[in-house]
């Protein structure tokens, strides 16, 4: 049985899959609110305890680096060793794969279907070589995909907390705006659900918008950035609508950032809570837009495919595919 898992600052989320024949499985999954435990290996357990399942391998996605088998959870108060954690769970130490969980969802994303993503931008029909994926959530994350000519290999990345650009005199006052609260202003300081509040509070405070007190009432009681997002989309607020349509453009601009540094001529995937809800927003004309607006870069963006990930099990599956690979060795 391989367990996999997708710890985020929020949920925890475990699954076990079996292996049959060249495909994984998932049998059972299940969700932990992981500010209610003190470890990952306490939740581990009780997920066992649960289901009655114990694990032969096991991979974690953390959302968080990972250096020499430990990881610190960015939003979570848990330091997390693969040696600890190994035997804590009875298993061996080489049956415990610690991952960052934007690997885990590049390796997810090999192994999804066409059903599992939406097309922004079709590119080339025959792309081939790098590819990446960017997450805003809770925070923001990025990986990469190195093609080897045969397949192709996840690696890590912090790229989310590089300096935020801005692009225009809006976003620049947006800079200043954070440069106040913050000592440094970093993407995911705009581009996850925080930020997305940021940015609302940016344009209230600046009178770029008028509040609506339904609105301040509700992000009172809710998460502000669901507030925000659903007003926005159902056309009920204006100054919502207009801190998401900034926020799409910014997720766009970061998305061009990435595939250029990285050379993504096979793609670039939008993974992470946030991006399939707002779907809708994306696929208008403005996200796009913003991708391929890097001067004599155009021509090359604009070949280059972008896909939305609309499967929530793609951090799951891509760390149970590791936990197989190496099973396998």
């Amino acid at each position: 049985m391989i367990l996999a898992g997708d710890i985020g600052g929020t949920w925890t989320r475990l699954a076990f899959f079996e292996a049959r024949g060249e495909c994984l499985v998932m049998v059972v999954q299940q969700e932990y609110r992981s500010g209610d435990y003190a470890s990952l290996a306490q939740v581990v357990r009780q997920f066992e305890k649960d289901h009655g399942q114990a694990a032969r391998h096991a991979a974690f996605g953390v959302a968080g680096p990972v250096r020499g088998g430990q990881a610190k959870a960015t939003n979570l108060p848990w330091l997390i060793d693969s040696a600890n954690l190994a035997r804590e769970l009875e298993l061996e130490i080489e049956d415990v794969q610690l991952i960052n969980d934007l690997v885990a969802n590049a390796w997810g994303v090999m192994a999804l279907g066409p059903e599992d993503l939406t097309v922004l931008n079709q590119g080339r029909a025959d792309a081939t070589g790098n590819a990446a994926v960017i997450a805003a959530g809770t925070g923001l994350g990025e990986a990469g995909l190195y093609w080897d000519g045969k397949r192709h290999h996840a690696f890590a990345s912090e790229g989310g907390h590089v300096d935020f650009a801005p692009r225009d005199d809006l976003e620049i006052d947006l800079l200043r705006y954070l440069l106040a609260r913050y000592h440094r202003v970093s993407y995911e300081r705009v581009l996850s659900g925080p930020g997305l509040h940021n940015i609302y509070c940016f344009l209230r405070d600046t009178g770029r918008g008028s509040e609506l007190p339904t609105i301040a009432e509700a992000m009172r009681s809710e998460d502000p950035a669901a507030v925000i997002s659903q007003a926005a989309l159902k056309g009920e607020c204006e100054l919502c609508a207009t801190a998401l349509d900034l926020f799409v453009t910014i997720y766009g601009a970061a998305a061009g950032n990435l595939a250029l540094k990285l050379m993504t001529s096979a793609g670039i995937y939008l993974g992470g809570g946030i991006a399939p809800r707002i779907i809708e927003k994306l696929k208008r004309p403005a996200f796009m837009e913003a991708f391929i607006d890097k001067g004599r870069m155009q021509d090359l963006l604009r070949e280059m495919p972008v896909r939305v990930i609309m499967n929530s099990q793609a951090a799951l599956l891509g760390a149970a595919r590791c936990a197989a690979q190496h099973a396998d060795r």
